[in-house]
């Protein structure tokens, strides 16, 4: 497409020189740009073009990188990212070594605050403002929030703290959920307008500093100026919660009026107090059928594939199978058709998650909390005390958001919630602060919690029935993003003894102990070896805590190689729990741990980052060589 302004947008400070009409111009312009680099590359759409209009007014209104623009998320950032000096580089976006998808404070100045889960902005916005109150400056400072991230508590806890804080600090709150509602009206706009205008403010300020003078009846007359604001302001718009929580509010506006968007904007910059702009706009603005289905389209795969992608099974690619998300979904419905006396609990992913069926099945007994992990896991453990049987669809990384709740609300009461991880280990595109490696280690210290992990889709069921069939602890399942290498719809399940691991093959020269899906990975690095004289047995350790002490026993006696592979962190994972175990009893052999790294992974495809870090059958091949010195290092692989 033929580009006439984006190209030349070296920082934002270019589009004070825009006029009026040339700013909307670009607007069309980065809507057909995004879509068509986002829809060729993979990323998050829907909400991105939601937010042209105001993401423009932002930096024609607000002079970054002095003026701080805070982003809950970055969902919303892409059209920031092309106004500050990353055009070039825009369609690398979440490819290995590309642009984050998310804002990233390593990536630009620009990007103040780097966010991958939602409801932060608020409260880091009002830590960016502290500071430069105690630094003595005068910038100013904007966070941007979704309403879908206003079911979070942090961002509650973060107003309360900023309304309470008597500084300047403005809240937009981008409210994408309802249409452009009949109070986006003439008396609405009229009104935001007078309350926003600098002649009103300055007039109510100084009525209110005339009202301190006055000896006797300062307290009922700035009583009487507050309930009159307070009253009128009830009467035309839905504000009166965050006046209360000390905010100023104004709003609500048309967020895709982009002259009404920054007329106000100037109009309120300068308030000293804190501030919050309540804008209604559309997810995917301008893109009909992202508009007409904003879930479908919040990201997009590559070359326009649909969310729920399916990659290539490891170890069996001629086989297909659905992803362990729609297995997840299948396995919910099934275990609720024989038993009533299970729920299933989300926090705003019942797509991501694949509870879409069971939503529609069972919607009494189906849960979407929103945004709020917390509430999520305290809320399953009051089921749980009732005797129903709360399952948490949750993804691995934002469980840690709940950990506390997981100890102190389910765990130290051995209350029997089934923690279904998704997202677990790599996930590709999405980057650090998404891919699930830290739950092994942050898990395995938690006392009476039962950990797991399915090979595959009929082993997932075989988990989720064994951990039902138990009352006593709770019980976590984790799996990673992609294919559950094979699932039987009809299926029977099996009720697996706790703490017992499989042998997949047996051997006599190393043992590889592995989690999860990867055991794949190590059947086919167990061939290539053998084709070489070495004999490896592999063992599915689908149980991460309880170990599978007796098997751990016969390691002892039989080898002196062994390898464990976890799809984690090796800083306190899996394998560290194998060293422990055959350290303290006296193992004289050579262990080596595969896993990732005691740094954040960056964001790349699935394929790539496993590669990267010697989780694919190349990676495993490599480190049986280099383990066992009679394997000649050139071996071919």
């Amino acid at each position: 497409m033929s580009l006439k302004y984006l190209p030349k947008i070296q920082d934002p400070s270019d589009l004070k020189n825009f006029s009026k009409d040339e700013l909307h111009e670009l607007c069309q312009e980065l809507r057909e740009y995004i879509i068509d680099v986002i829809t060729e590359t993979g990323g998050h759409l829907a909400p991105t073009l939601g937010v042209v209009e105001l993401t423009i007014a932002l930096h024609y209104i607000f002079d970054a990188p002095e003026d701080k623009i805070i982003w809950d998320v970055g969902h919303q950032g892409y059209v920031h990212k092309l106004l500050t000096g990353r055009f070039d580089r825009f369609p690398t976006i979440r490819q290995y070594k590309g642009l984050s998808g998310f804002l990233k404070r390593s990536e630009s100045e620009y990007d103040v605050f780097g966010a991958g889960h939602a409801s932060t902005s608020i409260s880091a916005a009002f830590g960016v403002a502290k500071a430069r109150d105690l630094q003595g400056k005068n910038h100013r400072v904007i966070a941007v929030i979704g309403d879908g991230a206003m079911t979070g508590g942090l961002a509650f806890e973060g107003i309360n703290n900023a309304g309470h804080g008597d500084t300047q600090i403005l809240v937009i709150l981008n409210d994408n959920e309802m249409s452009i509602s009949p109070n986006v009206g003439a008396i609405s706009t009229y009104f935001t307008r007078l309350i926003s205008n600098p002649i009103y403010n300055r007039i109510r300020n100084e009525i209110w500093n005339l009202s301190g003078k006055l000896p006797m009846a300062k307290k009922i007359t700035r009583t009487f100026l507050k309930k009159v604001e307070e009253s009128l302001k009830s009467l035309i718009v839905p504000g009166i919660l965050f006046d209360e929580l000390g905010f100023r509010y104004f709003g609500p506006i048309n967020g895709h009026d982009l002259d009404e968007v920054t007329h106000t904007l100037k109009n309120i910059k300068d308030i000293s107090t804190p501030v919050l702009l309540h804008v209604l706009t559309k997810k995917g603005k301008g893109m009909h059928v992202a508009e007409e289905d904003p879930v479908k389209y919040h990201g997009v795969s590559p070359n326009g594939g649909g969310p729920n992608k399916v990659e290539p099974d490891p170890g069996n690619e001629s086989f297909p199978a659905p992803s362990f998300q729609s297995v997840f979904g299948s396995l919910a419905c099934e275990v609720s058709r024989n038993r009533t006396d299970t729920v299933c609990i989300t926090a705003a992913m019942r797509e991501g998650t694949g509870l879409v069926p069971f939503a529609e099945e069972f919607p009494g007994r189906f849960y979407d909390v929103g945004i709020a992990e917390g509430h999520a896991v305290t809320f399953s453990g009051g089921l749980a005390t009732q005797g129903i049987r709360p399952i948490i669809a949750i993804y691995s990384t934002f469980l840690q958001r709940a950990y506390d709740h997981l100890v102190h609300d389910v765990a130290t009461q051995k209350l029997p919630v089934i923690f279904c991880m998704d997202r677990a280990g790599i996930v590709g595109e999405d980057g650090a602060t998404h891919h699930g490696v830290l739950d092994i280690a942050y898990l395995r210290c938690v006392q009476d919690l039962i950990v797991t992990a399915p090979k595959n889709g009929n082993e997932f069921r075989h988990l989720l029935y064994t951990g039902l069939n138990q009352a006593e602890f709770p019980f976590t399942i984790r799996y990673p993003k992609g294919s559950s290498i094979q699932f039987e719809e009809l299926g029977q399940a099996e009720l697996l003894p706790i703490g017992s691991w499989e042998v997949l093959k047996t051997g006599a020269d190393v043992v590889l102990l592995c989690v999860g899906p990867l055991v794949f990975h190590a059947l086919d690095s167990s061939k290539i070896m053998k084709e070489n004289g070495i004999n490896c047995e592999v063992v599915n350790c689908r149980f991460i805590k309880p170990m599978d002490n007796g098997y751990l026993q016969n390691i002892l006696k039989k080898f002196k190689y062994v390898i464990t592979i976890e799809e984690g962190v090796v800083t306190g994972g899996f394998g560290d729990g194998v060293a422990s175990w055959l350290l303290e009893r006296g193992f004289n052999g050579k262990l080596k741990r595969l896993g990732l790294p005691d740094k954040f992974v960056e964001h790349g495809t699935r394929d790539q980052l496993l590669q990267l870090h010697g989780l694919d059958r190349e990676g495993i091949t490599t480190a049986i060589q280099e383990l066992i010195p009679e394997v000649t290092p050139s071996l071919d692989i």
